[in-house]
């Protein structure tokens, strides 16, 4: 074979006869765009957000209701109300709202969690008065017809039996109720046989109590005006009312240090690591110091716990730490799933790399990478009509609105590497942690308690 004399390696071409070129400097970030906002409340109790991004002539919709219960069965109920909300009303039934929403180019889909039902569609730009009406039809003529519920309810049980045997699933579940103990808000995976209990009633009483818009916010991105939008809303939405508000989920308690539980998964060959600690929200001065103290940790591929338990040592394939957000508070959790039988030695590495980052904050080389992928992160996100609805309807349920997101680049901006060091030390000692360790105690549990700090079943 004959090889092009002028053909050149990666290698060389990114060498000169002095060494390594240098990389080119970082551009200057772009702004967030200036939007085009209209945010207001309706009469029904609603709050509108409105934005104009006209990139493609289409928008995205975004509907979040708080829909929080202490009733022991209530998430079982709403897993099954969220699967069967857009099977049918009294005037369409599933295959007329599919057709509906096909001839305009659109869709909706719903989910809930212990804090929100959310319901998200998109559509052509043109098509936004009939999806606002097919979702009105939902919100306000939902049938929840025996025969949808039993076969949804049925697929809702077989999915659930096979998520319950997950090891993610189980370590969540174990990590929320580390945090929280019988608070609602560890019921995010209801179990299944609550599930198989649900009866169409159940449902439809569960829809009148609690599918309600005072306190829910709807947020519309896309090629639209949003002064004119709210308007077709109004008219689009006027038969969704009622005098109750929807129930927020109940405040969560704080989570407070302490020991880590080993939660048994007999002839595992993997363990999962979950440890957390309280933070603060988006409202608060010091987040944005907090959120680029959490990618140098671990919020990012470059991290220093990536760094050590993936690339130095090869404990796992992926570790990482984030925010748990829940109204206008928030946690950090720090997660890696290991081999068995280094556990206790990712867990030992977890602990070092939390006291490092206070006790050895980020340097100014680390702040500027954190900072650069922080804000570049937020630019991206927001690009896309997806993700700016997506991003604002987060934000508006915690009370914050398009400003706030328009700030934060600046806010990240302007974080000092003192006000970072204060963060990690605050925030990253290792005592203010707790959390879980899931695997099998006949391999793990001698090196776990070696190390200490961790309670055996």
């Amino acid at each position: 074979m004959t090889v092009n004399a002028a053909h050149r390696s990666a290698e060389e071409i990114g060498r000169t006869p002095q060494g390594p070129r240098p990389l080119p400097e970082l551009g200057d970030q772009r702004k967030v765009a200036d939007l085009s906002v209209a945010d207001t409340e309706l009469g029904n109790g609603l709050r509108v957000l409105a934005v104009r991004k006209a990139t493609v002539p289409t928008v995205e919709l975004r509907l979040r209701i708080p829909f929080g219960g202490t009733d022991p069965m209530h998430s079982a109920r709403a897993e099954v109300l969220a699967e069967t909300l857009l099977t049918g009303t009294a005037s369409r039934d599933r295959v007329a709202i599919d057709t509906e929403l096909a001839l305009i180019g659109g869709e909706l889909g719903t989910v809930v969690d212990p804090e929100h039902l959310a319901i998200s569609g998109s559509a052509l730009s043109s098509g936004l008065p009939t999806l606002l009406d097919v979702l009105a039809d939902a919100l306000t003529g939902a049938a929840y017809a025996d025969t949808e519920v039993a076969r949804e309810r049925e697929r809702l049980v077989e999915r659930l039996a096979v998520a319950r045997t997950q090891p993610g699933v189980i370590a969540r579940e174990a990590l929320q109720r580390r945090r929280y103990g019988d608070h609602p808000t560890t019921r995010e995976v209801p179990q299944a046989e609550d599930v198989a209990q649900v009866t169409p009633e159940d449902v439809r009483a569960l829809h009148q109590a609690a599918v309600l818009p005072r306190g829910s916010v709807l947020v519309l991105v896309g090629d639209i005006d949003p002064d004119t939008v709210i308007d077709d809303v109004e008219r689009g939405l006027r038969g969704w009312s009622a005098d109750a508000a929807a129930t927020p989920l109940i405040e969560l308690p704080d989570v407070t240090g302490g020991d880590l539980h080993l939660i048994a998964r007999p002839g595992s060959v993997q363990s999962q690591l979950r440890l957390s600690a309280q933070a603060i929200g988006r409202t608060d001065p010091r987040y944005a110091a907090l959120q680029l103290a959490n990618l140098a940790y671990g919020g990012y591929f470059s991290s220093r716990l990536v760094e050590n338990i993936r690339e130095d040592k090869g404990y796992t394939y992926g570790a990482q730490s984030s925010f748990d957000f829940a109204g206008d508070s928030a946690t950090l959790v720090v997660q890696a799933d290991t081999a068995s039988e280094v556990t206790a030695a990712a867990l030992l590495e977890t602990r070092y790399e939390l006291a490092r980052l206070g006790l050895m904050p980020p340097t100014d080389a680390e702040l500027e990478s954190v900072r650069q992928y922080a804000i570049g992160s937020l630019l991206i996100s927001t690009s896309s009509q997806v993700g700016l609805a997506s991003q604002l309807a987060a934000l508006a349920s915690a009370g914050l609105d398009a400003d706030w997101l328009a700030t934060h680049p600046g806010r990240l901006a302007d974080v000092t590497a003192e006000q970072i060091a204060e963060a990690a030390l605050e925030f990253f000692a290792p005592t203010r942690f707790t959390g879980v360790v899931v695997g099998d105690p006949d391999v793990v549990g001698k090196g776990l308690s070696v190390l200490g700090g961790v309670v055996a079943p």
